[in-house]
């Protein structure tokens, strides 16, 4: 069985088909996937698809990209963070990418999660993109080992994957690791230790080959688990169990059980 550890069902090229998303994650025996929310506007979506079915999780946080969004207080994150079906803090962390000024709010808003996070015992779900050096050193600044977490589609080098593993982070790899030139993500998830090994789809986003470039779902988590495995030289079950594993001992979710 498999988890798609980070996806998006409340946009708009999914929240549309939940159903059909659904009989698909049953057909591939994706037993659980947990849908990522970006900002306090679009919360009440993410929380009602995760309340909709048992194999669905949601997470709380407002992402880095977003610069327009409202800003989401501590004690705000932590209120809503109690809701049962709440596994985790973000998607949060840096984009340096798409705000090339590196603005302090970023930074801020960053602090702010982590903060949360660790007052409710919960993991962060980072993002990070041409920012890893102020990622890591924020990380170390707030305590964030005291709770860890996910570096969630993870594209960063060796040296940036072993500052997050010593801080108690896991890596989550996405459809990237099956890109024919990923050459540094493949490295990468050759080396990540089996036991902080995630995998994701961040759908409808970064498609897996074979479906580059088509809308993305959980159902095509497997594709992921399968270019890591042959990387490794692993049986498949091998992934499939370590990276359920690995979901279930960050997260803490009810137990998973199989479509099988």
């Amino acid at each position: 069985m498999w988890v798609d550890s980070h996806c998006h069902l409340d946009l708009p090229e999914l929240a549309g088909c939940l159903p059909e998303v659904l009989v698909s994650m049953q057909e591939k025996n994706v037993v659980a996937a947990l849908t990522i929310a970006v900002n306090l506007e679009d919360f009440p979506q993410v929380l009602a698809l995760a309340e909709h079915s048992e194999r669905l999780y949601a997470s709380v946080g407002v992402h880095p990209e977003y610069a327009d969004a409202r800003e989401a207080t501590e004690d705000e994150l932590c209120r809503l963070a109690q809701h049962p079906k709440i596994l985790g803090i973000g998607e949060t962390g840096l984009d340096y990418y798409w705000q090339k000024d590196q603005p302090e709010w970023q930074r801020q808003r960053f602090r702010t999660h982590i903060r949360a996070a660790r007052r409710v015992g919960k993991p962060l779900i980072v993002h990070t993109r041409d920012s890893a050096t102020d990622v890591i050193r924020i990380l170390r600044e707030e305590g964030a080992d005291a709770v860890g977490g996910v570096m969630h589609c993870f594209t960063e080098n060796w040296e940036t994957a072993a500052a997050a593993l010593e801080l108690g982070f896991y890596l989550s790899f996405s459809g990237i690791v099956t890109f024919k030139n990923a050459t540094q993500v493949k490295e990468v998830a050759q080396k990540c230790p089996l036991d902080r090994l995630l995998i994701e789809t961040d759908a409808p986003y970064l498609a897996p080959v074979p479906y580059r470039g088509k809308r993305n779902q959980p159902a095509y988590v497997a594709h992921v688990g399968e270019e890591i495995a042959h990387l490794r030289g692993l049986d498949l079950a091998e992934i499939s169990s370590a990276t359920c594993a690995n979901f279930c001992r960050l997260f803490n979710p009810p137990p998973l059980h199989s479509y099988a």
